[in-house]
């Protein structure tokens, strides 16, 4: 009989062909999904060739994403989109999503339906565990390792324990998943679970619709996760439905499964959070830290760029205007959100409160460009990071929020929930 196991546990098991697996065991396992972007791709393609293959494992089961660079802001980052776009070509990868049909790997391939509840999923970018929102088991790997991927369709992993994040309770308005993650990474510190798989349960969790559980899954990293996870359920098959595309594999923990930590929380009077520079885990709810001058907001990346992230940034911003002080720069997430936001109003209520809306690109989250800060500027963000030196110089400083707080912020020109604005 088999020994109870967590659902990454099974699904880790399912793609090394074993009855079971432990926590510390090392598994080779085939992944469904092979993911890298234009900074990682050009080095794993370096490491496909220098393994002496020539074709990858499988075209149709590789996705190359063109997010970091996108539009390319130099002659450099051009030539490393080129490299990718070229290889994608000469093996006949269907799976590159070039700009204006493409956007941010962690949101088009959910939205896409390439990645599906069962998955085992490799990417080149330590967001990779985004995924996890759908059920499957995602993480983000070297390009090394990626690019030995490319050429075997296998790798190896060592089984991560497990810690169960309860979370029970109704959230408050202006409260999402964004601040749900943000409270357990302040809780546990950014290593609190260092190469551990997280698994979000609870009543709170059952009735969080699909973006925010990805959100949530996207910053398992930033508490130095493995991967994140949420179980699949009626949420999970009603996203599903139409959508993936292959067959799911819906699975569950065992009720008596071991996990090297459990945390309970009832988040019904949880404010919605703001992490301080210059850590994720310096967190802050926001009557705590309102009143703080910013320079700019940025609202999008792929933790909360998604048509849903959009909608509740706009919700604050109609009919305001943006602060004379503040930029406000608004990225969707793929391209297939722009589209969506601009058939709904929503781009034009940005445009006409003072927001500069631009490309579907990862941008400034990483420093990279459209909104790269200056010495001694802060920055409002709905994105993932604030490690010093993350969007620009390292005397800057960048404030984690959800996109709600984020809109507020960019009309009074200082950190606020809607409930300030008058």
């Amino acid at each position: 009989m088999a020994r109870p196991m967590t659902i990454t546990e099974k699904i880790l098991a399912r793609h090394a062909g074993a009855t079971e697996v432990k926590p510390g065991q090392f598994v080779n396992v085939r992944p469904d999904v092979v993911m890298a972007n234009d900074i990682t791709a050009p080095l794993a393609i370096d490491a496909f060739l220098a393994s002496g293959a020539s074709r990858v494992f499988d075209p149709a089961r590789v996705a190359l994403v063109p997010s970091h660079w996108a539009p390319p802001k130099d002659i450099l980052s051009a030539e490393l989109v080129h490299k990718m776009r070229t290889f994608a070509r000469d093996q006949g990868i269907e799976g590159f999503y070039e700009m204006g049909r493409g956007g941010i790997e962690h949101v088009i391939l959910p939205e896409e339906g390439v990645v599906v509840p069962g998955d085992v999923v490799l990417g080149a970018d330590s967001h990779t565990c985004t995924y996890g929102g759908v059920g499957c088991f995602s993480t983000g790997v070297g390009s090394t390792d990626l690019g030995c991927a490319l050429a075997t369709g296998e790798t190896w992993l060592r089984v991560p324990e497990s810690i169960r994040f309860e979370f029970n309770g109704s959230l408050g308005r202006y409260v999402s998943g964004k601040d749900l993650i943000l409270f357990a990474i302040g809780q546990i510190g950014c290593d609190g679970a260092r190469y551990q798989a997280m698994e979000f349960v609870g009543e709170t969790l059952e009735s969080l619709p699909m973006y925010q559980r990805l959100t949530m899954c996207n910053m398992a990293i930033e508490a130095g996760g493995k991967s994140g996870i949420v179980p699949p359920d009626a949420v999970t098959r009603a996203y599903e439905d139409g959508r993936a595309r292959r067959e799911p594999v819906y699975l569950e923990s065992d009720g008596d499964s071991e996990y090297t930590a459990r945390y309970t929380w009832d988040v019904s009077g949880l404010e919605p959070q703001v992490a301080c520079p210059f850590l994720p885990s310096n967190t802050k709810p926001i009557s705590e830290a309102k009143g703080l001058e910013m320079d700019q907001v940025f609202i999008g990346s792929c933790t909360n760029g998604r048509l849903e992230d959009l909608e509740a940034a706009a919700e604050v911003l109609r009919g305001r205007r943006v602060h004379d002080r503040i930029r406000c720069i608004v990225l969707p997430g793929s391209d297939r959100v722009w589209r969506a936001a601009e058939k709904a109003g929503l781009v034009a209520i940005f445009v006409e409160a003072g927001c500069s809306v631009g490309p579907s690109s990862c941008g400034p989250c990483l420093g990279g460009h459209l909104g790269v800060l200056s010495a001694g500027e802060r920055c409002a963000a709905t994105s993932n990071r604030n490690f010093r030196g993350r969007m620009g110089h390292r005397d800057a400083e960048t404030y984690l929020v959800n996109p709600h707080i984020a809109a507020a912020t960019a009309v009074a020109g200082h950190l606020c929930s809607p409930d300030d604005l008058d």
